[in-house]
């Protein structure tokens, strides 16, 4: 699905959820769902992860902390989430778009990835310039599709920290969303391959103003 036509929605037609609304809204909505999967796309290439430890220490300048932190949380948080979503038969895909050299925060975020699939989460990694064609006029939104039923385009601030989300329910633009998301899945790289090929070997990401 190369048309971007199929993928232009106006946020008018879908419902405005603040923060608290869209954290509980996808909490309830994604705890229900059995038997069908759910897609994330995520494009940015700089969000602010505030309440993990692991990226305070990043933000701190302590990249060795930061690793170590995220290779504890494994065994707890993200194996625990993928045994549920095993359970309920239905596994969360992501695809993360990836744009050459990393940001700072990419370079983070790409580790953490690598331990939440080392846990069985399902994440590829798809180069920026697959997306030219797309992207003549801005950059393509942040989605999440949970098990077909419904639709957010995920809203961040400027600065990259969650703002809440625009919830669609479409069958229309959910189907094609999912569609194109799946796509570019089948098309892309395991994260564990590409991070040991693309980020393993760098040098700890330098923190924005040192």
């Amino acid at each position: 699905m190369r048309d971007r036509s199929v993928l232009t929605f106006e946020e008018h037609q879908g419902e405005r959820l603040l923060l608290d609304q869209y954290r509980r809204d996808f909490r309830q909505r994604d705890e229900t769902i059995t038997g069908r999967d759910s897609w994330k796309f995520e494009r940015r290439q700089h969000f602010e992860e505030l309440g993990s430890p692991s990226w305070e220490a990043f933000r701190r300048g302590d990249w060795s902390e930061a690793l170590r932190l995220m290779a504890e949380n494994s065994t707890t948080y993200w194996a625990q989430v993928a045994q549920e979503d095993r359970a309920r038969g239905s596994v969360f895909h992501r695809v993360r778009i990836v744009e050459e050299p990393l940001t700072p925060y990419l370079q983070w975020e790409l580790n953490s990835l690598r331990v939440q699939a080392e846990c069985g989460l399902p994440i590829r990694v798809v180069g920026g310039d697959q997306l030219k064609a797309l992207e003549a006029t801005a950059p393509l939104p942040e989605i999440v599709v949970l098990g077909s039923q419904v639709l957010y385009e995920v809203v961040y601030t400027e600065a990259g920290l969650l703002d809440g989300g625009i919830r669609f329910a479409d069958s229309g633009l959910i189907g094609r969303w999912e569609g194109f998301i799946k796509e570019l899945y089948e098309d892309g790289e395991d994260i564990i391959s590409y991070v040991d090929r693309h980020v393993a070997h760098l040098p700890p990401p330098r923190v924005e103003g040192e």
